[in-house]
């Protein structure tokens, strides 16, 4: 099997940076724990460019409000191998990480990596000529 390549993506800061805000790689999701503590990876800085094994699993962690009544959300995010975040959800409040782990879970069992053939519709394919689309179609199709 060949080995995931490693992609910059942007990672975005949730929150105010003056509290708590963190990100990781999930790699694992330990039902039998509770909380952010169930989601076992690598912690990676929040609010800049991260270099990961693309795709990967990225969980976003940040508080809004004020050290005595912070307000958490959580965002849970696919990285491509093309460098880009797919968002996958959202969850704000106490019980942020039971409503994202049916959705962590299920990104960890997909089946098919996502491939860059995947990618939505992209207005530089109006760059190739119909014939190179069509040609393209047909190699595609002679694969499937």
């Amino acid at each position: 099997m060949e080995p995931e390549p490693t992609v910059a993506v942007q990672i975005p800061l949730l929150g105010d940076e003056r509290l708590k805000n963190w990100a990781k790689v999930v790699e694992h999701v330990d039902i039998a724990k509770t909380g952010g503590w169930a989601y076992e990876g690598t912690f990676i800085a929040a609010g800049g460019v991260q270099d990961v094994a693309a795709p990967c699993v990225v969980l976003v962690y940040g508080e809004r409000g004020s050290r005595a009544k912070p307000q958490p959300e959580a965002r849970v995010y696919l990285a491509n191998t093309d460098g880009t975040l797919t968002h996958h959800g959202t969850a704000t409040g106490r019980a942020w990480a039971r409503t994202l782990r049916d959705t962590v879970v299920e990104l960890l069992e997909r089946d098919v990596p996502l491939a860059e053939t995947r990618r939505p519709w992209d207005p530089h394919l109006m760059a190739y000529s119909d014939e190179a689309l069509r040609e393209e179609l047909r190699r595609r199709s002679s694969r499937a």
